[in-house]
């Protein structure tokens, strides 16, 4: 029977971990929440949609009379929104390329 516990290997309460890996995704050298234009295009994800809803606004005020150039404000709303969208997909898109590095490095899928 103790030949079975010596074939057996040794339970660690410490997680092991592969040189260089850092369980905490906050903490990665590689985490694109390490880096300022990530947040700064998530800021500019977040604008767009409000400049969106002034567009929405411009369209609803003319639509019932309230607004006299209420499609001109609806058309820069959107065209300027859907601008400011587009480039912080672009950004998120740079803010993540540490990531994606480390990923296609070591292989990992997630």
């Amino acid at each position: 029977m103790s030949a079975d516990l010596d074939t057996k290997g040794q339970f660690s309460a410490s997680p092991e971990y592969l040189d260089g890996y850092v369980p905490s995704s906050w903490d990665a050298p590689h985490s694109s929440l390490q880096r300022g234009v990530t947040w700064m295009s998530m800021g500019l994800l977040v604008v767009s949609v409000a400049i969106m809803g002034i567009g929405i606004f411009g369209f609803a005020a003319y639509s019932v009379g309230a607004q006299e150039h209420g499609v001109t404000i609806g058309i820069v709303g959107w065209v300027a929104g859907v601008v400011l969208l587009l480039a912080s997909f672009f950004g998120i898109h740079i803010g993540r390329s540490g990531t994606r590095a480390y990923r296609k490095r070591t292989g990992r899928v997630y």
